[in-house]
């Protein structure tokens, strides 16, 4: 008699794995923070839009060997299946974290859905050191209503 339990248990363990496997949900990718790197003061996401829709799973600094900052290339992603318009600028800064007062425009990029943009930042002149990226929704224009 004991010898059927055995047998009971591994036919209905079989029966469980078959049935599990058919039940599958499959959810879009998730961005870890092992890969992101928005809210940092080098990436910043301006409004909660921008925080909710978009990422960036990477930043590449292009530096000479006497620290000069010479490029910047970010990986912003979207993390919804919509196209997401975003304006996104670069801020280079001296050694102690100060603007270099040469702010460059924000720029209109529209993402399209679970994609991601490679955008490049040149660096105004040799002070730069640092940089901060910023990120956000695209506004209305002024003159129009």
């Amino acid at each position: 008699m004991k010898t059927k339990h055995p047998v009971i248990f591994a036919a209905m363990a079989a029966g469980f794995a078959l049935f599990a496997g058919c039940v599958t949900h499959l959810a879009p990718p998730q961005d870890t923070t092992k890969y992101t790197v928005e809210n940092t003061e080098k990436f910043v996401l301006l409004d909660e839009p921008t925080q909710l829709a978009i990422s960036c799973t990477g930043l590449q600094e292009i530096v000479q060997p006497d620290g000069r900052l010479l490029e910047v290339v970010a990986n912003v992603r979207n993390r919804g299946s919509e196209p997401t318009p975003i304006e996104i600028n670069c801020v280079f800064k001296d050694e102690q974290g100060f603007s270099l007062g040469e702010e460059m425009p924000f720029q209109t990029y529209i993402l399209a859905g679970r994609l991601t943009a490679v955008i490049h930042f040149k660096a105004p002149g040799p002070a730069a050191r640092k940089y901060t990226i910023h990120v956000r929704q695209v506004r209305p224009d002024p003159g129009h209503p």
